[in-house]
């Protein structure tokens, strides 16, 4: 150590650099191992490192077992530890036959800030140590596998989180919906369908590379209020495990701005645009619908509303989203940016959006979630009643076969309305509420036939009156 000192204390730095260089060299001669180094961070913009993440994830099992320091986090769900190694740790591992060692560390760097206050900086990494002769071994083969495993420990113990948009950032909550396809009101045939397609397309990486399209699917679920679309899209992200990115369109300003956000998505990720019918004008067929409608309105009301009808279209202009660039996200060039994901479509009126947004190889599967069958009503009735048959399924099914009911009108009768529970109280009230709703369609159904028929008597008194004019001229 008096050596040591003496030497970093009066030889000249040049002399010192040579000295180590040198010695180094030596050593490399007699020491057979080798080491690499991963940080934590690298980068221009100091990013965190993928493969720092990785080895962390990698080594949680190894470390619980040999570390004797151990850092712990909370995994998913908040309801287990992930344990890591902690600083200046060491474990052992071996690879078809080659021992190796990883060791973890910490360098503490301090800086002088603009208020003169000493900043510490550190910067932590890993260090793996093997012989040389499992060079090519490590090098290929096992830091693959690291990367590999690692990667597949992340996504199973993340928190899955959902993400809205403000303007042109992302903000995010843990995602906690329960629900599932096994609690989804739906035919179980369709059911079965559905999760085939989105396990087949989760698992086909190397399918899309192959054909030379991007790693993503889109989905349009279609159907009246209260069908459970938004329930659907929460099924497909549990089923999956995928992130969930609730898309506001009418907050982002415009294509560059929509080209950011959804730059930044993830992979295993879900990117949903609900209503999309009501987001933005996005059809040329409609916009020209509603400025015929809006031209006709101002040539009948003169100047008031033709002013009012300017204030409109400035109101309209705070988001400058265009169809164009909504196609260009969804397969255009922008689309092979993150791979693993879904686009998901919700509306209530397909038949108002464009064929172009729709077709094919944008949206391609068209999923329509209609009335509440027989068989929906049974899921729902297990569900909430915890029963699997009743005396009163025959009447509810006869009825549901007759009348257009909602899942969410039908889950609202079959709501428990005191502590008893009786599941023939709800059952009944379902029954009424059907019978009641029959009972409106008809006589909707009477009023509209009146009304035909009465349109049909002045069709004919016309065409009476005309023949008759014709006939006197």
């Amino acid at each position: 150590m008096f050596v040591w000192a003496m030497f970093q204390q009066y030889f000249p730095y040049q002399i010192r650099n040579q000295i180590e260089k040198y010695s180094q060299r030596l050593v490399t001669f007699v020491y057979p191992y080798i080491q690499i180094t991963f940080h934590e961070f690298t980068g221009e913009r100091l990013m965190r490192s993928d493969a720092y993440s990785a080895i962390e994830n990698f080594l949680t099992s190894r470390a619980a077992t040999q570390a004797k320091r151990l850092k712990a986090d909370i995994a998913k769900n908040n309801q287990s530890l992930v344990l890591s190694m902690d600083d200046h740790e060491e474990v052992a591992d071996n690879f078809q036959g080659a021992n190796l060692w990883w060791a973890s560390g910490k360098n503490i760097t301090k800086s002088q800030s603009l208020s003169f206050r000493p900043v510490t900086d550190e910067k932590r990494f890993y260090k793996l140590t093997f012989h040389k002769r499992h060079r090519d071994l490590i090098l290929t083969t096992y830091l693959n596998f690291v990367l590999k495993e690692g990667k597949a420990i992340k996504v199973k113990n993340r928190q899955r989180k959902l993400y809205t948009n403000n303007g042109s950032y992302w903000s995010h909550v843990v995602f906690e919906h329960p629900a599932s396809f096994q609690t989804l009101a739906m035919e179980s045939h369709k059911k079965e369908e559905i999760i085939e397609d989105l396990v087949t397309f989760s698992k086909a990486e190397e399918f899309y590379s192959r054909i030379g399209r991007a790693w993503k699917r889109g989905y349009l679920l279609y159907g009246p209020p209260g069908t459970g679309k938004s329930t659907m899209i929460a099924a497909m992200a549990n089923l999956l495990g995928y992130d969930l990115y609730d898309l506001e369109l009418t907050a982002v300003r415009d294509n560059t701005e929509l080209r950011k956000l959804l730059i930044e998505t993830s992979s295993k990720s879900i990117v949903v645009i609900e209503d999309i019918d009501c987001s933005l004008d996005l059809t040329g067929q409609r916009r020209k619908k509603e400025k015929k409608e809006e031209d006709e309105e101002t040539n009948k009301d003169g100047g008031g509303k033709q002013k009012q009808s300017v204030e409109h279209e400035r109101e309209g202009k705070t988001s400058q989203v265009t169809l164009s660039g909504l196609l260009n996200f969804i397969d255009g060039l922008w689309s092979a940016c993150g791979g693993e994901r879904l686009i998901v479509f919700t509306t209530n009126h397909v038949e108002k959006l464009d064929p172009a947004l729709i077709r094919k190889g944008r949206m391609d599967k068209h999923i329509e979630l209609s009335y509440c069958s027989f068989e929906a009503f049974k899921v729902l009735a297990r569900n909430y009643l915890k029963i699997e048959s009743h005396r009163l399924f025959d009447r509810i099914g006869e009825l549901l076969g007759e009348v257009k009911m909602t899942p969410a009108d039908v889950a609202e009768h079959l709501m428990p309305k005191s502590a008893s529970g009786d599941s023939e109280v709800q059952l009944r009230s379902l029954i009424e509420g059907l019978e009641s709703a029959r009972k409106e369609e008809d006589e909707r159904r009477k009023i509209e036939e009146e009304a035909s028929l009465s349109k049909k008597d002045w069709t004919e008194k016309d065409k009476d009156s005309f023949v008759k004019a014709e006939s006197d001229t």
